[in-house]
């Protein structure tokens, strides 16, 4: 989750990685309304940040970030407890020590704590650095592609999806756990872990799953199986953010 922002599903993409059609988009951005110019009081107009990420110039428009989430950064993370302050410190030297890092991390705990919005700062402080392949995936979009490319009518293919999900330098998959877990989901998920901890690739993961059973509530174990949570003790450090919905806090406002 990001302290800031609401999920948003991606878009259909072309083999190159780029939206096949930006339109297409479920978020239409909330600076320029989709028209592409942002109006600044007193200025005029200027291309809006997002026609910026879109661009075949700018390599972060490669890395497949959802609109939503364009304005999360390290600068824009605000902890309000020891266990957020931990997990920026981590997401930070991650960021600043790659590729010289063992693990990847493993970003746990309830929604709007700022689970994404600090993997979205990994990707962006890694693309900022060059020289670094990075993606972006919400694990029920990536899911959603894979079922799609099995449809005669589109122009995709399964292994053009999975090819640089399990190819890429540094991958964020978010909200894992979150799809129902099938058989399919189950495999799906087996084998984008699989391939990239045989091949040593650093992966950040998010999810509102824990390790330890909360009331009734299910683990990540439940959720993605036994084995693959083994994997991931070894594929990742596990950062455990605790706190209060920032979503919650800043827009619930009682109707007078």
């Amino acid at each position: 989750m990001t302290k800031s922002h609401e999920k948003t599903k991606l878009s259909v993409v072309s083999t190159d990685g780029r939206p096949a059609n930006a339109d297409s988009r479920s978020e239409v951005c909330q600076k320029c309304f989709g028209s592409g110019m942002e109006i600044i009081a007193g200025k005029g107009a200027r291309q809006c940040e997002c026609q910026k990420q879109l661009s075949p110039n700018n390599p972060f428009g490669k890395v497949r970030v959802p609109r939503r989430y364009s304005d999360c950064h390290f600068n824009s993370y605000e902890p309000t407890n020891p266990s957020q302050t931990q997990a920026v410190r981590f997401a930070m030297k991650f960021t600043q020590e790659f590729p010289a890092v063992d693990q990847g991390l493993l970003l746990t705990g309830p929604v709007g704590v700022g689970k994404t919005h600090l993997a979205v700062s990994i990707l962006k402080g890694l693309t900022e650095r060059g020289g670094f392949s990075c993606l972006f995936y919400e694990f029920g979009s990536l899911l959603k592609e894979i079922q799609d490319s099995y449809n005669a009518f589109t122009h995709t293919s399964e292994l053009g999806v999975l090819s640089p999900v399990l190819n890429v330098d540094v991958l964020v998959l978010d909200e894992l756990g979150a799809s129902k877990p099938t058989d399919w989901v189950k495999d799906t998920m087996a084998h984008i872990i699989n391939t990239r901890y045989n091949d040593r690739k650093h992966t950040i993961f998010t999810t509102n799953y824990l390790d330890e059973r909360q009331a009734n509530e299910e683990t990540l174990e439940d959720r993605i199986g036994i084995r693959q949570r083994s994997r991931l003790f070894e594929m990742c450090k596990t950062i455990d953010i605790k706190g209060a919905d920032y979503r919650k806090t800043k827009y619930a406002r009682p109707i007078n």
